[in-house]
Parts: structure tokens; sequence; C-alpha cells
């Protein structure tokens, strides 16, 4: 099933999502059996889930750096798990941004290679064996609420507030991975991501589902407010490149021209000279993401792109600055519960 938001899915009684509604039942129906059913395997070291319970974008990755962060300050060694979403990955690698490229193991994964070790695999468990190998000692994983593979010592839903749960279908009449009666479930806690239309029934369903809501925004760092009166193109291929274009708004920076790519949508020599040609005069302004996708291809257009463009960094900034911190905590008396109850057999893949 396409991963693809469309326009649809944010809008209540559209027609399409009427068509569709059939096979949205099916899925959801389909979805939501497989995670009643999951007994996902339990690592031998803490695991923080960070998902999602819609496709699109809803902020995970700076969520997740500011885990391992929180993380590091405390003196742990986390590392991330991934799926290896948009890469060749078909068996557990340890991720070398040496070596490797986005089309070996996503733009994701090379992004947060940056901060910490990240290991990919499809079926996640082998991937964290290799963590594991590698001396983490606190895993975040980035997605795979709904896969069951794996199943965490604690686990986040970060959810836009401006989207919320969009029209409230699964897909593919709407965003949503599985039926909500069944994810809300499977986390901890609601990490409510900035503020819009969509916050007020996101926190009535975390209230009737007894979740606590966490209340954090994304914000530029610091360094990238020198965008403020620049006449700008940006381009985005991520979840949802209007927001990344009102953030340069919202910096002061002169959007003269916008341009949406498709989520994870590799940069070929033909996109990069439009870029380019459109781009003359301007600041080229892209993200991270987009700017990893950009450093594992090759040719004179693509590098031109890469040399010229600008990166926009967003973080993740709590209401609470002590929340990152807290989680962690969070997720480490869990697995310290988990390990007495079980004893010793709190054993990779038990």
């Amino acid at each position: 099933m396409s991963s693809k938001a469309l326009d649809f899915w944010w809008k209540r009684g559209h027609p399409a999502s009427f068509i569709l509604w059939p096979v949205s039942w099916l899925y959801g129906a389909v979805a939501g059996r497989r995670m009643e059913r999951a007994d996902g395997a339990r690592l031998a070291v803490p695991v923080i889930c960070v998902g999602n319970f819609t496709v699109g974008g809803t902020g995970k990755t700076p969520v997740a750096e500011a885990l391992a962060r929180a993380a590091l300050a405390m003196g742990r060694r986390p590392g991330f798990l991934l799926r290896g979403y948009g890469g060749k990955v078909d068996a557990a690698v340890m991720v070398d941004p040496q070596r490797h490229t986005f089309r070996d193991v996503g733009d994701e994964a090379l992004m947060l290679s940056r901060l910490a070790p990240v290991a990919v695999s499809p079926a996640r468990v082998d991937a964290a064996a290799l963590l594991d190998e590698a001396g983490v000692d606190f895993i975040i994983m980035d997605d795979g609420l709904q896969s069951g593979r794996l199943r965490p010592d604690f686990a986040v839903a970060v959810v836009d507030a401006r989207r919320g749960f969009g029209n409230g279908y699964c897909l593919p009449a709407g965003p949503l991975r599985a039926p909500l009666a069944k994810q809300l479930p499977k986390v901890d806690a609601v990490l409510l991501n900035g503020e819009g239309a969509g916050a007020r029934a996101v926190r009535m369903l975390a209230a009737d589902a007894g979740l606590p809501v966490v209340a954090l925004r994304q914000v530029p760092v610091a360094e990238t407010h020198t965008l403020a009166g620049a006449s700008v193109l940006a381009y985005a291929g991520i979840g949802d490149p209007e927001k990344f274009f009102a953030t340069l708004k919202a910096l002061g920076a002169d959007v003269v021209r916008s341009i949406p790519l498709a989520d994870h949508q590799p940069i070929t020599e033909a996109i990069a000279r439009s870029l380019l040609a459109d781009g003359a005069g301007l600041t080229l302004v892209t993200t991270a993401k987009d700017m990893a996708r950009l450093g594992g291809a090759a040719g004179p257009a693509v590098t031109g792109l890469r040399e010229a463009s600008e990166v926009l960094e967003i973080t993740a900034e709590f209401n609470d600055p002590t929340m990152p911190a807290h989680l962690v905590e969070q997720t480490l008396s869990s697995f310290l519960r988990r390990s007495a109850k079980a004893g010793d057999g709190a054993a990779l893949g038990q």
C-alpha cells in the first residue's frame, strides 16, 4: 500500500474517501488484527519506539534525534534502528556514511548516522543484534509501531497538530495505518507536534485512552535564521513539504518558488538541472533529508545542486525541556521492570 499522502485524506466528506471505504475497511481489519496478535521479540537492551498513527510527515526524525541527545547526556550509548525505507536493504546492515548512499540504506538512516550508530533491516530484530554487538545500550526505533516484529519497552506516537488524524479512515481512503482503536493501546504517550486544527481531536482521543499528551514544536536551529530576507527557491521531498515551506516563510525568507517532491524521491540529473535553472539568482534551500539523497548521487547537475543548496536544519523543541530525558528514563524503568520479571530470560529475541 502506497505511503504517499494524498490531499483528500485530510478532508472530511471527500467523495474519494467514500468510494474507497470498502477497501479501507478491509485494510484496517487486517492491519488491526495483525497488531492485536503481534507478539514481537524482546531485546536485551532498552527500546523506545518513535512511531506515528498515519502516513505522511509528522516529525518523527527530529524527535528521535532529541531522544538520542538526551540519552547521550545521561551517559548512555544510543543507537537507531530503522527499516531502511527507500534503500536496497534485504538483510541487517550497520550504516557507514562513508560507504553507503541513500540508495543502499535510505535517506533517514544516513541523516541519523550523523548523531549515533544506525542499523537497518526490514526485520529489525537482526539489525538490533548488530547494534548490541556495537556496544549500543539504548535503542531508538524510528517507526515500526504497526509491524509487531519487535516489542519496545516504551512507545510514543508523533502526531501533527495541523493534520491530526485526517479524515479518520485507514488506507487507502485515509491516512491511518490501522484503526485508532487498535493503535492507541500500543503507545504510552502521544507527542503533539505544533498547533493546529487537529489538536483538539488528538487530545480528546488520547484522554479517552488514558494517554498523556506531550506538546512540542519543531523549529529551525539558530544558524538558519540568516535566511531572513533572502529570496529563496525551496524544494523538499518529505512527508509534508508545505510545512517546510511555511517554516521558511516564518523565518522571514521570501519564498519566491516552492517545489514539492515526493517523499524519499531520488533527485535525478533532470530534476537537479530544472531546480538549478529555476533557482538562478535565488538562494536554494532544502531539508537535511533531501541533502542526504543528494550526497549519494553523482552527475554534474546533482553535484552542482548539492554545492549550491543550503540546508534548513530542524530540531524538536519540547514545551517541557526535561521531557526527552524523562522519556528515556521511562523506557529504562520499563526495561528494568521487564528484566526483573523475566530474570535471566530477557535475552535477545525472547
